[in-house]
């Protein structure tokens, strides 16, 4: 499996952006897949997490009703859809992918199999 994040950049204080995530090597019809962030100096934290089946989907509180995340089964691809972005949102994103992860798992970095390379997100005040 891998994954090819791709979107980031840097925005002012209120900008949007959105993040895409590519997956190829696998049928991910058994998959979570999801965005994890690291800012300098701190842990890598859950962001958000959608189920490939069915498409369920949970947030990390700072996040919700401004991020959203979504999926393009099609094209094998997961989005990142950033709004109203703040300075500390600031951070490398990481989409990662979950084979058979259990779904009350969504935020658990090790309940990830897969990850992809992260992508810049700066957000200037």
């Amino acid at each position: 499996v891998q994954l090819q994040a791709s979107g980031g950049g840097l925005v002012q204080d209120g900008a949007s952006l959105r993040l895409s995530c590519a997956a190829s090597g696998s049928t991910f019809s058994n998959y979570a897949m999801g965005w994890f962030r690291q800012a300098p100096g701190k842990e890598r934290e859950f962001v958000a997490a959608i189920r490939w089946s069915g498409g369920s989907t949970r947030y990390e509180d700072s996040v919700k009703g401004r991020f959203a995340i979504s999926k393009d089964s099609a094209r094998n691809t997961v989005y990142l859809q950033m709004r109203s972005l703040k300075p500390e949102d600031t951070a490398v994103y990481y989409c990662a992918a979950g084979s058979g992860l259990i779904w009350s798992t969504y935020d658990k970095r090790e309940r990830y199999n897969y990850w992809g390379q992260g992508t810049q997100v700066t957000v200037s005040s």
